[in-house]
């Protein structure tokens, strides 16, 4: 969310944001009722006062033993004005919040203008493209006469976007996730293991409503929503809390399940593991000073892109444009991993600032040395990494010509074999 007061003073310059974002522009909506709303302040302010003082008035004179009749006739009017007032500002404040709630985070300037994917900026490349005297399968063949992962039972029991991982490939999930975790751990994350189910307060927090409500799974009989990506719990983890500014940055890795409807996904890009409604992710979080906020996206992206290098599959970096970055970031990377038996590029991590959007939510807060005050801290996350396009690159880019698949050296330790076969 946006601090109003930097609405007012910066109008055009929000405006121009959501313009960028192409989101819909309610600002001078916004400012017509924050007058509304300053307008109530003031009179119900000076009608309050005026009871004082009538009250004190009314006590002088029926001590002297004065008719205060009228006087108190006067105070009830009063009394009912603020009543009147108090109510209203109310109903104006609700109004004002669930505006305020639809305006999207203000793009970085470094950020590049742009509507669509091809409007995002590659700015950096990783290691060569698999090549061989033989035609690369995608995994979903490979995986199939392996027997490996079973995407037939698991749209059986549960519908599409819900595999089985059998034997080895189970084994290659499990090594995934704790290699990631063992990596950010050596890095400095605390790991956390968090709930995959938030309430309502926490999925507004990190700006999953409103925004994105027909992308995640609901239990409406208990009021909860099953996780989209474990910034959710983890982020709300300090919700309503103040650090001392000598404990940032803080920053925090999670393993979870992720659940995503992926309303409206469909066609050849869902195939195979591409685009999943349940897969394993490891998210880092990162509460940090404003001061050093891009210094450490910048951090959270050498973090994420480490494993991919160690992992030796090819990747690149894209900055990603005003149009295709979100709702609440104001700068965003992705990693695309190369994948070579559909020779296309997939996400397999976002790394994002968000500033003060998230933390004035979830009002998250550290006291400053310097002045005393309170300020919010600025809220990073990152997938490090999203597990399903990991394993379908790997098995791609790894794959030998009698369709084995060669498991990487850095999760020897983790698999405790080296082929799968």
């Amino acid at each position: 969310m946006l601090d109003l007061k930097f609405i007012r003073d910066n109008v055009q310059l929000v405006k121009n944001g959501i313009k960028a974002k192409g989101a819909d522009d309610n600002i001078d909506e916004i400012i017509q009722i924050d007058e509304q709303r300053r307008a109530l302040i003031g009179e119900g302010e000076s009608l309050k006062a005026k009871r004082n003082d009538v009250s004190a008035k009314v006590g002088q004179m029926k001590k002297a033993g004065e008719d205060a009749s009228a006087v108190i006739e006067e105070m009830n009017s009063v009394k009912t004005r603020i009543q009147f007032i108090d109510e209203e500002l109310k109903t104006v404040e609700q109004k004002l919040e669930s505006l305020l709630l639809t305006v999207p985070n203000v793009p970085h300037p470094s950020v590049p203008l742009g509507t669509t994917p091809d409007d995002n900026k590659s700015i950096f490349e990783w290691g060569e493209k698999t090549k061989g005297d033989f035609t690369f399968k995608p995994h979903w063949e490979i995986t199939g006469k392996l027997g490996i992962i079973d995407f037939e039972r698991g749209a059986k029991v549960s519908g599409a976007g819900f595999p089985f991982y059998v034997g080895k490939a189970a084994i290659l999930q499990r090594a995934l996730i704790n290699f990631f975790l063992d990596q950010a751990a050596e890095h400095g994350y605390i790991e956390l293991q968090a709930p995959i189910v938030v309430n309502e307060d926490s999925a507004r927090g990190t700006g999953q409503i409103p925004d994105k409500e027909d992308l995640m799974y609901t239990s409406e009989r208990d009021g909860l929503y099953m996780i989209p990506t474990a910034e959710v719990p983890v982020t709300n983890f300090h919700r309503k809390e103040t650090f001392e500014e000598k404990e940032l940055p803080i920053q925090y890795c999670a393993y979870t399940p992720c659940f995503r409807r992926e309303a409206g996904s469909y066609g050849k890009d869902v195939r195979g593991l591409n685009r999943l409604h349940q897969f394993d992710k490891v998210e880092l979080v990162k509460f940090v000073h404003p001061s050093r906020s891009y210094d450490e996206l910048e951090s959270l992206r050498a973090d994420a892109e480490r494993l991919l290098q160690l992992l030796g599959l090819p990747y690149r970096v894209l900055l990603m444009c005003t149009g295709d970055m979100g709702f609440t970031q104001t700068k965003k990377y992705d990693l695309e991993v190369w994948a070579s038996g559909q020779q296309k590029w997939l996400e397999v991590s976002s790394c994002s600032n968000f500033e003060t959007f998230q933390s004035r939510r979830m009002n998250i807060k550290f006291k400053s040395r310097e002045t005393g005050k309170q300020e919010f801290v600025h809220t990073l996350n990152g997938s490090g990494l999203a597990l399903p396009r990991v394993v379908a690159a790997l098995i791609e880019h790894y794959q030998t010509p009698e369709g084995k698949v060669v498991v990487p050296k850095a999760l020897h330790p983790y698999t405790k074999f080296t082929v799968i076969e």
